[in-house]
């Protein structure tokens, strides 16, 4: 990522600053287990408006946002305060360069989003026990979106196939995009 990067989300998430702030995804409510003690700690990466992260806290997470979007950002933090949800961090971040903590997260959720090369380090953030929520767009979806580069893209089978030595709780595909939630073995 790059700060043409960062200006070209910002210019993204300002169009939408008028829209209504979306729910969060629907498998955060089927797959996030409820939190254990007041120590259980969350991460959204590439978070976006952040609606997932703040979800996570509402349910008694303390939650890490991470996105390179100041504007995405803004936008989450305004909605937090609406909602009086505490227990968040706002980050901002260039996910190229993020430093994940060790065994840090009981769950991290990513959506709609895909860097191959960060994916060792998200299963390395992962507490044995804790899992992974994630949804990506797959080849296919360039059937749909001309304009997104095959490099962000899944291919037929990856994304499971990253956590293939966790417990799977769910694994899907479609023409345009892939799901995965699995569970770090624990010690």
């Amino acid at each position: 990522m790059s700060i043409r990067d960062r200006q070209h989300w910002d210019a993204r998430f300002r169009a939408l600053q008028d829209g209504p702030f979306p729910a969060p995804d629907p498998l955060m409510f089927q797959y996030t287990p409820p939190p254990e003690g007041l120590e259980a700690r969350a991460l959204d990466l590439a978070c976006g408006l952040g609606q997932n992260g703040l979800w996570l806290a509402e349910q008694g997470y303390s939650v890490d946002l991470l996105d390179i979007s100041r504007e995405a950002l803004r936008r989450a933090q305004a909605e937090a305060r609406r909602r009086g949800t505490r227990r968040v961090n706002f980050l901002q971040v260039d996910l190229d360069e993020a430093a994940l903590r060790s065994e840090a997260y009981d769950v991290v959720c990513i959506f709609r989003y895909f860097q191959r090369d960060l994916f060792p380090r998200i299963r390395g953030c992962v507490a044995p026990g804790g899992r992974v929520i994630c949804q990506t767009y797959t080849t296919g979806a360039r059937a749909v979106m001309p304009e997104i580069s095959a490099d962000v893209l899944a291919s037929e089978g990856e994304l499971a196939g990253l956590f293939a030595d966790w417990t799977v709780l769910r694994s899907s595909e479609s023409d345009i995009m892939a799901q995965v939630v699995a569970v770090r073995p624990a010690r």
